[in-house]
């Protein structure tokens, strides 16, 4: 039995929920580099403060992507983690404006990219849940339009406080201005109510429905190449386990005796170990027959990825290394190499800080409009040159902030970015999805976090230290290295094997 096909008014209405999902997000991406600031932190100090986000996601998604496989009640199968998801994210943005100190800030970062992650993940797999393989390009690029939308008026909102009702857009030292306090509430709201609108509006198929579909969505191709990828024994999980935890542990001890370390360093060097222990662990309990835990399910599938999956984790990890950079050193890159200041409670510091959030704005209205574009590309070409195209694109518009000097023409800059964010955000997901079974989706869609998140801790340990003691405290050099990454994830997309 195949999947019956959606009209476009219940594609609009099962994706709506990422407009709200993205006003959190932008608002967090636009912002919470300049609430960091103007709390006390450094330039160098700023990555390792942002890793509480991508950890939380690696942490997360593949939790909670295993659990929403195996959920199913009278509120569904996916819906029940957008609606808590929801509800503790809008919390977290109304606090988050208002912490006292730094840490409490970074803190706050770290609850609210969880609870906004519990919300996200399953909306991924939702498209494999709901659409036919010919859909789930639609499905995503529709996604891509409300997270587009969302991001435009998220990340306007400080701008828009300021000029269109007058709420200053600057405060004391150690205060967060009030424009950007209301932008968040507003984010708080519009983030419960988008998401509640896909919950009363969308009714999920029964676990009996779906599997009556499997045999229409390419297990036999999926299970297929699972079966190359057959890296199941105890013994392999204690072997690189064991190679795993020394290589953290040595480079620890290296950098800490021999080089340099810091807190972005010592994160990541721990997080290679502890990923190694993980195995470990995970060794011993499949050893003990305990192959259904969660725990033993992750690493497992982890090793048993498509070969697509597998191709598809290298464009991810440098696509979204590129998009972290951007996140972590747009408003200190603008406000140094264009307004010409540090200061944080200057005039010039918090005009260049909104026009961040302009810019923000305009690479998310960009995508908006280039998710529709997609379509109609990937209708005319295969869809790892769309993408690749698209990452080409956004190279260019993050490798010329270097270039240009003036405000306006950052402008263009956003075009491109823009144009990747979209494909990104969708051709990635619709060529994975067609390589997965339908019964792991959500796990697999967990999986595939990993390597969003993975590109942001690295991204997170080194940019600190590079930003310091290579480019001078400069973070210009920062974005260049961004588009750099960029280029390099375009060209790997071309080898990319796209089955469905």
């Amino acid at each position: 039995m195949k999947k019956p096909k959606l009209s476009v008014w219940q594609i609009w209405n099962m994706s709506f929920g990422f407009l709200g999902i993205q006003f959190g997000f932008a608002l967090q991406n636009a912002n919470v580099s300049r609430i960091f600031e103007t709390l006390g932190a450094s330039i160098d100090e700023i990555p390792i403060l942002w890793i509480a986000a991508p950890v939380t996601g690696l942490i997360m998604q593949p939790i909670i992507g295993y659990m929403s496989d195996k959920t199913w009640n009278r509120f569904g199968r996916r819906r029940p983690y957008f609606l808590v998801g929801a509800i503790l994210a809008s919390l977290a943005l109304f606090v988050m404006p208002n912490s006292p100190t730094l840490w409490v800030a970074a803190g706050m970062l770290w609850i609210m990219d969880a609870s906004i992650n519990i919300s996200m993940e399953p909306f991924r797999a939702f498209v494999g849940d709901m659409l036919p393989s010919d859909q789930r390009t639609v499905g995503f690029s529709m996604q891509s339009f409300f997270i587009g939308t969302g991001a435009v008026v998220a990340s306007a909102l400080p701008y828009i406080m300021t000029n269109w009702f007058g709420i200053s857009n600057t405060a004391p030292t150690g205060f967060i201005p009030e424009s950007v306090k209301y932008s968040f509430y507003i984010g708080g709201v519009a983030f419960f109510l988008a998401v509640l609108w896909t919950v009363i509006k969308t009714k999920e198929y029964s676990p009996e429905e779906l599997a009556s579909f499997e045999e229409e969505d390419n297990l036999e191709i999926s299970s297929k190449e699972l079966s190359e990828n057959t890296i199941r024994d105890s013994k392999i999980f204690m072997r690189n386990g064991t190679i795993w935890t020394v290589i953290g542990i040595i480079l620890y001890v290296v950098f800490n005796l021999y080089i340099y370390m810091d807190y972005g360093l010592l994160v990541f060097f721990l997080g290679i170990a502890a990923f190694g222990i993980i195995q470990i662990i995970t060794s011993f309990l499949s050893r003990k027959g305990n192959s259904t835990s969660g725990l033993v399910s992750v690493i497992t599938d982890l090793y048993q990825m498509p070969k697509t999956m597998i191709q598809l984790a290298y464009v991810q990890f440098f696509s979204w290394f590129a998009l972290f950079a951007m996140w972590i050193y747009t408003t200190p890159a603008v406000t140094k190499h264009i307004y010409g200041t540090t200061d944080t409670t200057s005039l010039n510091y918090n005009v260049g800080a909104d026009w961040v959030g302009i810019l923000m704005s305009t690479y998310n209205g960009v995508a908006a409009l280039a998710a529709f574009l997609l379509v109609w590309m990937a209708s005319k070409m295969e869809r790892k040159y769309v993408h690749s195209i698209s990452l080409v694109l956004g190279g260019l518009g993050l490798s010329s902030f270097y270039i240009f000097k003036t405000p306006e023409l950052l402008l263009i800059s956003e075009i491109g970015i823009g144009i990747a964010w979209a494909s990104i955000l969708s051709i990635p997901y619709a060529i994975l999805t067609g390589s997965l079974p339908q019964k792991k989706l959500g796990i697999y869609m967990g999986i595939f976090n990993f390597f969003i998140v993975i590109p942001q801790i690295t991204a997170a340990a080194i940019l600190g230290f590079m930003v310091k003691s290579i480019f001078g405290g400069d973070a210009i050099y920062a974005l260049l290295l961004g588009g750099l990454s960029m280029f390099l994830a375009a060209f790997i997309m071309l080898k990319v094997e796209d089955l469905d």
